[in-house]
């Protein structure tokens, strides 16, 4: 799936999480011939292991720059990816699960907004999916389409008649299509993290929502995936 999207040497900033959607997401904006500066944000999330993973990311496509943003949501709490939750192994429900971080792109959106209007970006890269995903609410297209909106309001930027894009690239593949999309863009898949709960011996749970989700999407492309598995 080749970008049909043409950035001829444009800015855009990408909210590089360090998962391998972020990472797809960044490789298809580059793909596109856009310049990129890619935004990370600490949250003091438990798998704090993927900011490791962001950086290993951000330079090997080369990014103009990369931010790492510290911002403490263990404050807030409210998920088990910032409060003392287990991380639920039971396989993905049907429910919003209690690894959903409160407005999580909302907030990460907003700074990435932010960001990009400073340096006089118009274009924002996002790696959501509402395909093969834990449903989370701020991942579904609808939000993306109104985020665009709030950003033409919320800016000067706006305010002077310049849009912001808010380009969300996988929004609508399954997680096997993500996994192709990787090989395809030159990506070893190690080089991202995608567990909610990594080991003591830094792997990956393989049981987490997350986990699944990849592991299942990497067996029905077909193709080996390089994490390492606890089980």
């Amino acid at each position: 799936m080749q970008s049909t999207l043409n950035g001829r040497g444009r800015k855009a900033v990408v909210l590089l999480s360090g998962g391998l959607d972020s990472m797809v997401s960044a490789g298809l904006a580059q793909e596109a011939g856009y310049v990129l500066s890619a935004l990370t944000i600490d949250y003091n999330q438990r798998h704090r292991i993927e900011l490791d993973a962001a950086r290993r990311i951000a330079a090997h496509l080369g990014v103009e720059r990369h931010v790492i943003l510290p911002l403490d949501l263990r404050a807030f709490g409210g998920s088990a990816l910032t409060d003392d939750i287990a991380v639920p192994k039971d396989g993905v429900g049907p429910d919003i699960p209690v690894t959903y971080v409160p407005a999580r792109n909302l907030v990460f959106l907003s700074l990435t907004l932010a960001w990009a209007e400073a340096i006089g970006a118009r274009d924002i890269f996002i790696g959501v999916n509402a395909l093969d995903y834990s449903g989370y609410p701020d991942c579904r297209p609808e939000f993306i389409a109104a985020f665009a909106e709030v950003a033409e309001l919320a800016t000067r930027a706006g305010a002077e008649g310049e849009r912001f894009a808010i380009h969300a690239p996988l929004q609508f593949l399954g997680k096997a299509d993500i996994a192709r999309e990787a090989i395809r863009l030159g990506f070893d898949p190690g080089m991202s993290w995608s567990c909610y709960d990594p080991q003591p011996d830094g792997s990956a749970c393989g049981l987490c929502d997350s986990c699944r989700l990849r592991q299942e999407g990497f067996a029905k492309a077909g193709i080996a995936d390089t994490t390492r598995y606890a089980r």
